[in-house]
């Protein structure tokens, strides 16, 4: 896997400053997207075990609430299979960071539905993962109001609860958690 950026300081995908992994590879080329350049499996750079020492080190400060995951696509299988070890690692080091993700895959009908059982990383990835915002970006229902996504059909899930439940848990963006 390549990936596209690392920003050390970030406040626009998801709540406090967190440290968000670009990763390179989307398949769903929606029209309108910020980062087309990250559709390209080949752009960016090589993701290696001293990438994620790196990401490990931001992680390494009480003011950084936690990591995003966005891109590109994170739940790319290709990409699953990379990001894989990052998050055991970033959840055995900092327990209490939040990880949160952004796919353009909807969470129950494509990877609850299809991912989860067919692609190995699937069920462990989501694990670890405490929010995932949602759903393809759809440029004619773009809303730079909206908190941590960029059209009205993306949805923001608390995932664990999701799975605990069996059913989609919104995350409320006036709740402490996360």
């Amino acid at each position: 896997m390549n990936y596209a950026d690392i920003k050390q300081y970030d406040v626009a995908n998801g709540p406090g400053i967190r440290i968000s992994l670009f990763v390179s590879g989307c398949n769903h080329h929606c029209k309108g997207c910020f980062n087309e350049e990250a559709w390209d499996f080949n752009y960016g750079t090589p993701f290696t075990d001293e990438t994620i020492d790196t990401i490990i080190k931001y992680l390494n400060s009480p003011h950084i609430a936690g990591l995003t995951l966005l891109g590109g696509e994170p739940m790319e299988p290709i990409n699953q299979k990379a990001l894989l070890p990052l998050l055991r690692k970033v959840r055995e080091t900092y327990p209490n960071k939040s990880i949160w993700c952004f796919s353009g895959f909807l969470f129950d009908k494509e990877i609850l539905e299809k991912m989860y059982e067919t692609v190995p990383e699937t069920k462990e990835m989501l694990s670890y993962i405490d929010v995932m915002v949602d759903g393809k970006f759809v440029e004619e229902l773009k809303n730079v109001n909206l908190r941590f996504k960029g059209s009205s059909n993306q949805r923001t899930i608390m995932v664990q609860e999701s799975l605990q439940k069996g059913e989609i848990v919104l995350w409320e963006p006036q709740t402490d958690k996360f």
